[in-house]
């Protein structure tokens, strides 16, 4: 039994979190193996990003969140507001990752740079003027830095244009590709669920459906999900794409 708890990258039994008295998420019980692509998705107000956030320790809980032994985990948040006038370069930006454990020197900001396919000289560039594509591609640099075994991804695409979002999501499954980290993917869109990830978890203030999601994905979840009034529309998921 616990040779096969080791196989796990994550295992969450019997989760609540709560604000005061009021129940913000409840019962919630999911496992992603080592490796995989787990989507959580559901409305607005489902407790999407308060789950990510309880998952990497900055919210408080009752039930169990067991990490393998070893792991490091890197978020990606939806957004990071900078001023448009901040004069903060990206290699400034990018060295700001050294925090006792983890060494930004030059050469790793550069390697990182490279991973996510943005050229060295941005980094002489202010932040708040790269587009919204680059600086997301930035935040995932600057978890890169860290070595992380799991990728948590707050809704990343959020307020990027289509080609952007197609960039980002495809630079997230290269990555997983090459690095073999697992990856946990908050999103909306039903589309990158069938396509990049391997479980989906449903969410609506408590568990809706988890599973594969050809199999979790029923048009019935969908529409306790979401409501009775909205339609869906299979997409093909290939993980050669």
């Amino acid at each position: 039994m616990e040779d096969e708890k080791l196989e796990k990258a994550l295992s969450v039994t019997n989760l609540a979190i709560f604000f005061g008295s009021e129940v913000i998420l409840s019962n919630l019980n999911f496992e992603i193996n080592q490796g995989e692509s787990l989507a959580i998705i559901g409305p607005n107000g489902s407790g999407k990003t308060i789950l990510a956030k309880a998952l990497v320790g900055t919210l408080p809980y009752t039930g169990e969140v067991y990490w393998a032994p070893g792991t490091t985990i890197g978020y990606v948040p939806q957004k990071l507001d900078i001023e448009r006038n901040i004069p903060l370069s990206l290699m400034d930006f990018l060295r700001s990752r050294n925090d006792g454990f983890v060494r930004a020197d030059a050469a790793k900001i550069k390697e990182c740079l490279k991973l996510v396919r943005l050229p060295e000289e941005l980094l002489k560039k202010p932040v708040g003027q790269l587009s919204g594509g680059q600086f997301q591609r930035a935040l995932i640099a600057f978890a890169l830095i860290g070595e992380p075994k799991v990728f948590i991804f707050d809704e990343p695409t959020a307020g990027i244009d289509l080609p952007g979002e197609e960039e980002i999501y495809a630079t997230i499954h290269r990555l997983q590709g090459e690095k073999k980290f697992t990856v946990i993917l908050i999103s909306h869109d039903l589309s990158l669920v069938y396509r990049y990830a391997d479980k989906v978890l449903c969410l609506n203030r408590e568990s809706i459906c988890f599973g594969e999601p050809e199999e979790a994905l029923s048009q019935e979840n969908l529409e306790k999900l979401f409501g009775s009034t909205r339609q869906f529309y299979r997409h093909v998921h290939d993980h050669g794409n």
